[in-house]
């Protein structure tokens, strides 16, 4: 079951460069049967591994903006710890309620494909136009960091929107520089509950995130041939998806899925 599930995640990260952790969450409290202090810190382990996965095949083929995934990730490493601590005070059920709610916006957005069309953050000289997109970078970062803390998630169903509609990178540009991001995110958020990962099973670990990580190798390597409207659409159907799973999860059990360590 762990192998299975490993694999459903590799695929949305390979494919999308977004989603893990969210998906992987109430894979491993529902599918695979942890307790929710177990299941986050795996999570996030399995996320970070298979965002590696999936940045590999893309590194050689799709130009990743390291200096802007490094500024967007270190953005949100602070905002992560604070998010984590805001995020045991506020009550679960709402903070659910309220990620579906921006996964339901984000959706539609790219379904409309109201991506910016204007490259904010590349010179005409082909360099980066850093007084536009350090404060972009800097602000969405630390929003995203915020929500990895308060949802313990890695943050990429937010990532390539931003990417993308902000700073107006191309889809395979924003899904390859949020794998970085990613990866950065995740293990803040993975410190950040490090209370818990003593009751990490590493069994568990071991085939969820070797099957995650050898499958989002091989979706990295097929995304790179498909079109980028099909792969932003994909993306929003998948948005769309975890948002009424998120809801839904919120109103009948919002304990469950608290993503809390």
């Amino acid at each position: 079951m762990a192998a299975t599930f490993g694999a459903a995640i590799g695929l949305v990260l390979g494919l999308l460069g977004a989603g893990g952790s969210i998906l992987a969450v109430p894979a491993l409290v529902y599918g695979v049967g942890q307790p929710l202090q177990t299941a986050v810190p795996t999570a996030l382990a399995v996320v970070a591994i298979s965002s590696v996965g999936g940045l590999l095949p893309r590194e050689r083929r799709t130009a990743v903006w390291w200096s802007v995934a490094l500024v967007f990730g270190a953005a949100g490493i602070p905002t992560a710890f604070a998010g984590t601590a805001l995020g045991r005070l506020i009550p679960q059920r709402w903070l659910l309620l309220a990620f579906a709610v921006l996964m339901v916006l984000v959706g539609v957005r790219m379904l409309r494909g109201e991506a910016s069309h204007v490259d904010a953050c590349r010179t005409p000289e082909g360099g980066i136009n850093w007084r536009t997109c350090l404060p972009r970078s800097l602000i969405a970062g630390a929003l995203v960091g915020a929500l990895t803390g308060l949802f313990g998630v890695g943050g990429g169903f937010v990532i390539v929107p931003a990417l993308t509609l902000l700073l107006g990178l191309k889809a395979q540009q924003a899904i390859a520089t949020s794998l970085v991001v990613v990866l950065i995110n995740s293990m803040a958020g993975l410190i950040a509950h490090a209370s818990a990962a003593n009751s990490i099973d590493y069994g568990v670990l071991l085939v969820f995130a070797g099957t995650s990580l050898v499958v989002s190798i091989v979706a990295a390597r097929v995304s790179t041939r498909l079109d980028p409207i099909t792969v932003r659409r994909w993306f929003a159907y998948a948005v769309l998806a975890v948002a009424v799973f998120v809801a839904t999860a919120a109103t009948v059990n919002p304990s469950a899925l608290g993503g809390r360590g």
